[in-house]
């Protein structure tokens, strides 16, 4: 990710709410939120392969909430002692699923992102929401 897209000005804080428009504005705002942690000295950043893993992640959450949800209601992120935990809120009454794939499939298409995110996400967690829509929860390790 370019640095230059991404404010590195914001105080650090542990825990952050948005409504991000796009995939690359949320993983602006969960990078950021990483990044403003202060390691304790000696104590070093988030592995390369990790933060990638937590973008990856923030990426598929917000991009499904967007094209399968009906829109992102709000994204909530928090550092604690376990890693990272994502909240993604969208407006579909509708859980996630994996597409079968088959033979007929000239090109299969999509499909990918739910097994990943189960697979890279230590903890996945998927609640209906009073009033309609769905929230997806991750943890994530980061450090």
């Amino acid at each position: 990710m370019d640095a230059t897209r991404c404010s590195r000005v914001r105080p650090p804080v542990r825990s952050r709410f948005a409504i991000p428009r796009s995939a690359s504005e949320a993983r602006c705002l969960i990078e950021d939120l990483v990044r403003a942690r202060e390691p304790a000295h000696g104590e070093a950043g988030p592995a390369t392969e990790r933060m990638a893993d937590v973008l990856l992640v923030t990426s598929e959450l917000v991009t499904n909430a967007i094209r399968h949800g009906g829109g992102v209601v709000g994204l909530w992120a928090a550092l604690d002692a376990d890693g990272l935990r994502i909240a993604v809120r969208d407006h579909s009454d509708d859980l996630p699923f994996v597409k079968p794939r088959t033979p007929d499939d000239p090109v299969p298409v999509g499909g990918y992102g739910w097994p990943m995110i189960r697979r890279l996400a230590s903890e996945v967690h998927v609640t209906p929401c009073p009033g309609g829509g769905k929230e997806i929860r991750v943890a994530l390790p980061v450090f």
